[in-house]
């Protein structure tokens, strides 16, 4: 019985994958066809196989990703079609309306197809637009016009509150991303946005609110942060400088700022990029809201994405009396706690 036994199941077996396979090779029967509303509302999802997985791995993998409602069929059809063991590594985008030959066929033939998005730490939102044109998904001028606040304040709560204009500057966590090819800007603002509300937990958004800010203000410091040190040790002692001049009513006199200032206006980014160095006396006297050397307080907004270290250090200062500081040589600072103290640093890295 046994001969015979195995016969029906393996006749059975290819019954149950046959119909999704034309005749020939490299023919994939077309999925079924289903309402522009439906495929709208599919959820996609990124997947990595690696090196070395096998069939069982990658249709666990499927399945508890929820790419698959039948991981029983999809290994059958693995099977008949000889794919086990030739299932190629990779970094892959599905959605969950794809039939299973579809889903197969991709990782099959390593048709990966996703595409990567770095967003550096203390970059501005033109310099990310630039990142989401370069990677295919849409020109950079139409990601600025869909980065504001509005559309997704009833998604994030720390969006709530803003002017539904304002841009999303500061607000898209800086990390690699990675989108199916045929991703929106809203998905991808969507998901930058909700990494940045994972990173703000609600212990953190106390620790905000009991230091005395708002989520917007801690970000905006956080921004002027990242862009005046890469020394993570440094950022909560220029995080304390900032707070304390800051509620002293002194002008920060922050660099960045300025460059910010400056990079509002499209020619500058075309004749000195995103962030103008050295700076000039005339430029420090920009007649602009973003100027902390004119305008004593904060800016309107962040000027960057800034990093986790660079929130930490916002939300969790330094406690020291230092109210200036001036860059040395070797992109460390020299701290002081007075004007007489400052000068001194300034004329030992030989400035004015």
């Amino acid at each position: 019985m046994r001969g015979p036994f195995a016969f029906v199941t393996i006749v059975a077996l290819v019954a149950l994958a046959s119909w999704q396979i034309y005749l020939g090779p490299g023919n994939i029967s077309p999925p079924p066809p289903s309402s522009q509303a439906a495929h709208e509302t599919a959820i996609k999802r990124i997947l990595r196989i690696q090196e070395g997985e096998g069939l069982v791995d990658v249709t666990r993998k499927l399945a508890e990703s929820g790419i698959l409602d039948d991981a029983f069929h999809f290994r059958v059809l693995a099977l008949f079609l000889g794919y086990e063991g030739k299932i190629q590594a990779g970094t892959y985008s599905f959605s969950s309306d794809m039939s299973t030959l579809e889903v197969l066929q991709r990782l099959r033939h390593g048709r990966t197809n996703v595409k990567i998005i770095t967003v550096i730490e203390g970059w501005q939102l033109g310099e990310i637009a630039k990142a989401v044109e370069k990677a295919g998904i849409a020109p950079a001028q139409e990601f600025l016009k869909a980065a504001v606040a509005g559309p997704y304040q009833q998604r994030f709560s720390f969006l709530q509150g803003l002017d539904p204009s304002i841009p999303l500057e500061g607000y898209l966590f800086p990390a690699t991303y990675l989108f199916p090819a045929d991703a929106t800007i809203q998905e991808v603002i969507s998901t930058m946005l909700a990494r940045m509300d994972e990173a703000l937990t609600p212990q953190l958004r106390e620790e905000i609110a009991k230091g005395g800010l708002t989520v917007h203000q801690a970000l905006t410091i956080a921004s002027i942060v990242e862009r005046e040190t890469a020394l993570s040790h440094e950022r909560p002692i220029i995080a304390q400088v900032f707070l304390k001049r800051w509620h002293l009513g002194m002008p920060l006199e922050a660099d960045p700022t300025v460059q910010y200032a400056l990079a509002q206006v499209p020619d500058n980014v075309e004749r000195y990029g995103f962030w103008k160095a050295p700076l000039t006396l005339e430029d420090l006297r920009t007649d602009s809201p973003y100027n902390t050397y004119v305008v004593a307080s904060l800016p309107p907004g962040p000027i960057a994405s800034p990093s986790m270290d660079s929130i930490l250090a916002t939300i969790r200062p330094a406690d020291t009396d230092y109210l200036y500081f001036v860059a040395r040589k070797d992109g460390s600072h020299a701290f002081a706690s007075s004007w007489e103290e400052h000068l001194a640093n300034v004329a030992l890295q030989g400035g004015e």
